[in-house]
């Protein structure tokens, strides 16, 4: 084995890269300069690995700094790393050392390489980004000059700073993350072009070819067409087959111009997930800390890939949706935009692709629900003669009227309203000012709970619509205008608990077979209405989770009957469900919140208290 040490000394600010990012003041007086006695650093070819010299072993020994090793084919900051040749020759090994006071260059290392081992170029990693040993293989981004993307749903993708490698039959978007999740910061967000371009990517546009090639060494080749200061780029790629990770020297991943000064580091990347056709780079951002995706195609699949030729797939809703719609906006209906999760995105098919199913699972980079800045919106339908009322958050009414296709698309005669949701996201119509049911859920009895309403940004080629999720709500406007009423509720006679043995907290408001039947917290002949909204709180629980509420309602005929709108309780709080029965109730047999599971978890029932704070009928 042998063994070079070798010392000297340079000067760089790091501490003023850091300040380029940073809005707070810093410290400008910087720490000791070293001298070269001080740098200590060693190269090492083990030889009882490899005969040739392959194996190269790199570790720094000077206390408090941070190495920085250029192996010609990549680079590494750890303090000690394992560099692999494959190809026989000469290699030139340069070492810096980011001080307290400044960096330190140490003086180039030169190797010599004496045979090839094609084993550390053997994984399926190198072999699928190759093409493998004397083979070269094109790449480009997934997007051409018509915008089109081919495989990917767009050119790139917006990732938390710790998604990584996804292993075979993984899921990014499974809100698991078992396979392709290193940490804590894992959302996924996988938009089309359009609903980055400007922004988060300035296609479409031809942006180049990179090829990656194992002939006479790692070599990488990459034509940026869309970027001159880079140009044609000939330089050398390192594949760290254990970390998932991707170095070059000399030349950089093809990708656009907007991140250019958002990234500090072009040169080491994630590989995310790849394939024979296909794969994902991951680039760090450093001014919003994510993991930028940067997609990209085969050039041989590009080039044999035909556009299919079948029509975008139909929003899949239940067989009896018209029938299900006639019946629930028979009467003038309020929708409102849900608490929870008021907007989502879906495909073409009605599925959603968010897992976003509370305020809670909302992603930093769109925000959390807020109520109090679209909650006065309303959507007033009344099927009798096709009338609709829109209010928006700042109060403004438009009346006027829909059509409802038999693909189940709402024409309106007058503007739909756009207005802030979440952060840049807006509740807003399509080109045409329509709104199409993309999902629509319905409670065991055949009732609507919740409707979605989405939106496409491109009418001519739809890849996915901005779905806004409503639900029916008690009063607001409308041709009968606001009926809704408050029914008086005697909270000392209201029973709660573990009712039923079952696991779940009841909360008993009315029930003909239970305890509330001989002294009713409420006048039951009052309940006759199309929807109901009740405000509870729960205290004194001592847990914490996600629990599903919702009412079970029955009138004395058993018609209506079922549960209303699920809503996602997370410990003690003040939470508001909701029952639409879809034909009017009149009367009350059963009258209960269950919020699903939460029993198991009280340690004490007897420190929990719940309370009815309004009932809301309409």
């Amino acid at each position: 084995m042998k063994k070079i040490s070798i010392h000297i000394v340079k000067m760089l600010l790091a501490v003023m890269l850091v300040s380029l990012w940073s809005c707070e003041d810093f410290d400008n007086e910087i720490g000791p300069i070293l001298d070269a006695s001080e740098l200590d650093y060693s190269v090492v070819q083990d030889y009882t690995i490899d005969e040739g010299g392959n194996t190269v072993i790199l570790t720094n020994y000077t206390p408090q700094t941070i190495p920085v090793w250029d192996y010609g084919s990549g680079t590494s900051r750890r303090a000690v790393d394992t560099i692999r040749f494959a190809f026989a020759g000469t290699y030139t090994i340069n070492f810096s050392a980011i001080t307290e006071g400044g960096v330190v260059e140490g003086q180039p290392v030169t190797i010599t390489v004496t045979e090839n081992n094609f084993n550390y170029v053997s994984d399926p990693i190198w072999e699928m980004l190759t093409g493998g040993v004397g083979n070269t293989k094109t790449w480009l981004l997934d997007v051409d000059a018509d915008g089109v993307s081919k495989y990917w749903n767009g050119p790139m993708f917006f990732f938390g700073a710790d998604i990584g490698y996804l292993e075979e039959g993984g899921d990014w978007g499974d809100g698991v993350h078992t396979t392709g999740c290193y940490g804590e910061d894992c959302w996924t967000w996988d938009p089309d072009l359009p609903s980055i371009q400007g922004w988060g990517f300035s296609g479409p546009a031809d942006f180049g070819e990179m090829t990656f090639g194992l002939v006479d060494g790692a070599t990488l080749e990459v034509n940026h067409l869309t970027l001159p200061s880079y140009g044609q780029q000939s330089g050398n790629f390192y594949v760290n087959t254990t970390d998932k990770t991707l170095s070059t020297t000399n030349a950089t991943i093809l990708h656009d111009a907007i991140y250019e000064t958002c990234v500090l580091d072009w040169n080491n990347a994630k590989i995310l997930s790849i394939t024979e056709d296909a794969m994902q780079i991951g680039i760090y951002r450093d001014c919003d800390p994510a993991t930028l995706s940067f997609n990209f195609i085969s050039k041989d699949y590009s080039d044999n890939w035909v556009p299919e030729e079948t029509g975008p797939e139909e929003p899949t809703l239940p067989g009896n949706w018209e029938d299900i719609v006639s019946e629930i906006t028979t009467t003038a209906i309020t929708w409102k935009l849900s608490e929870d999760t008021p907007l989502n995105w879906t495909n073409l098919s009605g599925g959603f692709l968010n897992s976003w199913n509370s305020a809670a699972d909302y992603p930093d980079w769109l925000g959390t629900p807020d109520p109090a800045v679209y909650g006065d919106f309303s959507m007033t339908t009344d099927s009798s003669d096709n009338s609709v009322v829109f209010v928006t958050p700042d109060g403004t009414t438009t009346e006027g009227t829909y059509a409802l296709s038999s693909n189940g698309t709402y024409s309106f005669s007058v503007p739909v309203p756009s207005f802030p949701v979440i952060s840049w996201a807006n509740f807003y119509a399509d080109a045409n000012n329509e709104l199409r049911i993309v999902n629509l859920q319905t409670d065991s009895n055949g009732n609507v709970t919740d409707m979605w309403l989405g939106a496409v940004d491109n009418i001519t080629e739809p890849t996915q619509y901005s779905a806004f999720h409503l639900v029916p709500s008690s009063g607001g406007p409308g041709s009968g205008g606001d009926t809704s009423t408050s029914i008086p509720v005697d909270n000392s006679l209201i029973n709660y608990g573990d009712i039923e043995t079952n696991g779940n907290l009841r909360i008993e408001i009315y029930n003909d077979f239970g305890d509330t039947a001989a002294n009713p917290p409420i006048d039951t002949s009052s309940m006759v209405f199309n929807s109901l909204e009740v405000t509870f709180t729960i205290s004194g629980t001592g847990v914490s989770g996600n629990y599903d509420a919702s009412i079970f309602y029955a009138t004395p005929s058993w018609n209506p009957s079922g549960n209303g709108a699920i809503t996602n309780v997370t410990g003690d709080g003040t939470y508001t469900v909701t029952y639409a029965p879809g034909a009017n109730a009149d009367g009350c047999l059963v009258f209960v919140i269950d919020i699903v599971g939460m029993a198991n978890d009280i340690t004490d029932m007897s420190t929990v208290t719940a309370t009815i704070d309004e009932i809301i009928i309409n």
